[in-house]
């Protein structure tokens, strides 16, 4: 195995790890959600499932950015609706005053840590990867156009 191999693994098991975390807590709330407000509670549920999915899928695929994707739109909405939850409210009238010890915390910290995660295996990603499809020549010099295919009759 080699380092950049083990790097993605690392990252890949912190994403899981992450996703699994952000489920277990939101889904916790769900029931108090449900009463409350009840689109909130629905939310959550949504919400954990899918990064239940992203777990799994960061696990178990070997292409893994529909996964890394995903997890990191989910959890930047969630991240957005717990702030906008705390300042200027959500639909309903649904607006919370506190940071709800230690689900809040906690799950901002889940979230915002698979975000990292995935930005950190993105970067890495695209720094080993090529692009497919393109000429490539040793002395780096463009493919003039028309030149170096064959015509097709």
């Amino acid at each position: 195995m080699n380092s950049t191999h083990a790097a993605k693994a690392s990252l890949r098991g912190m994403g899981a790890c992450c996703a699994v975390a952000n489920a277990v807590l939101h889904t916790l709330l769900i029931p108090d959600h449900l009463e409350e407000k009840f689109y909130i509670g629905v939310l959550f549920a949504v919400g954990s499932a899918v990064m239940l999915a992203v777990a799994l899928a960061l696990v178990l695929m070997k292409r893994s950015l529909a996964a890394w994707l995903t997890g990191a739109l989910v959890s930047l909405g969630m991240i957005t609706g717990f702030l906008l939850s705390r300042t200027v409210g959500l639909p309903d009238g649904y607006h919370e005053p506190g940071w709800e010890p230690p689900y809040g915390v906690l799950s901002l910290l889940v979230e915002g840590l698979f975000v990292i995660a995935f930005l950190a295996w993105f970067r890495d990603t695209a720094a080993h990867s090529t692009v497919s499809g393109l000429p490539h020549r040793a002395d780096s010099e463009p493919v003039p156009l028309g030149r170096g295919r064959a015509k097709r009759r």
